[in-house]
């Protein structure tokens, strides 16, 4: 009763925010059931979620094209076995998927080696 009206209502604003997180964490990344059934396993799948979240959220700031963060949390969960620049394939997926599929083409040719995790890097030995 003694904090000023602005405060309080600060002080739910943030309340609020928080509680949107919370929302878009549990809608798009389920924790049903842990993985593992000790208190460290639990905390490690919720900071990897929470990893995630974050990653995904740079990401669709990053972008121009518009997309709901559901739809890109799909995307990502359908094709994580998948080697795709994302930020390429969220700003033009039908140029982003042509390109893969004619890089492929062009490995089953001979024509190129094995992908590069540090390309930038090339021959250079480690």
């Amino acid at each position: 009763m003694e904090l000023p009206a602005e405060v309080i209502a600060r002080i739910y604003k943030k309340r609020w925010q928080i509680e949107l997180l919370f929302k878009q964490l549990k809608q798009n990344f389920p924790l049903k059931y842990f993985l593992g059934d000790n208190e460290n396993a639990i905390i490690i799948q919720i900071w990897s979620v929470m990893l995630a979240n974050l990653l995904l959220m740079i990401l669709k700031s990053q972008i121009k094209r518009k997309w709901a963060f559901s739809n890109m949390v799909s995307v990502i969960r359908q094709h994580l076995m998948s080697y795709i620049d994302v930020r390429r394939f969220f700003e033009n997926p039908e140029k982003a998927w042509q390109e893969l599929i004619e890089e492929q083409k062009y490995r089953q040719k001979g024509m190129t080696g094995q992908y590069s995790l540090f390309a930038q890097w090339e021959g250079a030995c480690f």
